[in-house]
């Protein structure tokens, strides 16, 4: 079977199809046919040698994925299904546990499907577990056209929140707005712009995939008693420090978001994570916009388009 791997962890363009073996599931595993895989920054990082998990090569990317059900881990044959691990998912089979594979509601389509587990899960870890999200609050998205920022405008629509989507660009700001995001703002002033939208009184939780430059503009755009939620560093300008009486001066957090090393050690985690999202799905607030579609030898140029962040919404690999 074909599989997208990385032979030399030396970035996206040395990205290869090969032949592998097919997998032997194991016990609590699912066996998969793949149809769609996500395009994942963790995919970026692997391809570079550069994540937290380091496999030995040759090892197969894919963060997340969706198909039907061969086999096993309580599934019936031919059901369809969304899942994700650490990688391993850009395979045209594979065996990944049942407790991180879900069905997937018919009313998604497989890419949707594959556009789903991390971001969303992301999302709804990030708001819910770490940034205690209430209805009526409002929410500022940086990197609000990418993967976990569609997501996190979607999932916190769901729970009732006001959503400010921060963009680079127009282009950008018109997938923010197909979201569903409130209000879009462009990232240059982007503070005095929210000061603007919220009548001065600032955001209750600001959710960044940035970092860099961004990030003290950022915590003066939080009201009292708001939560900067630190999901990752896209920008790539290095780790923003925070000086601490801003904290103690205006009753802010900042708070980690490390849902995969969370989740992942948490047997049922994701399951539950998975039911609070079923119905967003099934009123529609949740639906994965997908951008760009590649056949199996164009993973490497999603990935590379994903570094250049020329990526709308979710990049999507499909095998079938």
């Amino acid at each position: 079977m074909r599989a997208v791997q990385v032979q030399t962890p030396t970035g996206p363009a040395d990205v290869v199809v090969n032949e592998v073996p097919e997998p032997t599931p194991g016990p609590g595993d699912v066996l998969v046919e793949v149809h769609s895989v996500g395009i994942s920054f963790p995919d970026l990082l692997l391809s570079r040698g550069e994540y937290q998990l380091k496999p030995e090569p040759p090892f197969t990317l894919g963060v997340d994925f969706a198909g039907t059900v061969v086999s096993g881990g309580g599934f019936e044959p031919g059901q369809r299904v969304a899942g994700v691990n650490a990688y391993g998912g850009a395979a045209e089979l594979v065996a990944n546990p049942s407790m991180f594979t879900f069905a997937l509601p018919d009313s998604l389509s497989f890419d949707e499907g594959a556009a789903l587990p991390m971001n969303y899960l992301t999302a709804q870890f990030a708001l819910k577990d770490r940034g205690d999200i209430k209805s009526g609050e409002t929410v500022l998205v940086h990197g609000a056209a990418g993967g976990v920022g569609t997501a996190t405008i979607q999932v916190a629509k769901g729970y009732g929140a006001r959503t400010i989507a921060v963009v680079s660009t127009e282009d950008k700001a018109q997938v923010a707005r197909d979201a569903g995001a409130d209000e879009v703002v462009l990232v240059d002033g982007f503070k005095d712009a929210v000061k603007d939208l919220t009548g001065g009184r600032g955001v209750d939780i600001v959710l960044d995939v940035v970092g860099g430059d961004l990030f003290t503009d950022s915590l003066r755009s939080l009201a009292e008693q708001g939560r900067l939620l630190v999901v990752g560093f896209a920008a790539g300008q290095g780790i923003p420090e925070v000086k601490v009486n801003r904290l103690l001066l205006n009753n802010i957090d900042v708070r980690g978001v490390g849902w995969g090393g969370y989740a992942m050690t948490r047997p049922g985690f994701m399951q539950e994570q998975w039911q609070e999202l079923l119905p967003m799905i099934e009123t529609g607030v949740v639906k994965p916009p997908i951008g760009s579609t590649h056949a199996i030898d164009g993973f490497g140029q999603a990935l590379l388009d994903m570094d250049e962040r020329r990526t709308l919404g979710k990049s999507v690999v499909r095998l079938r």
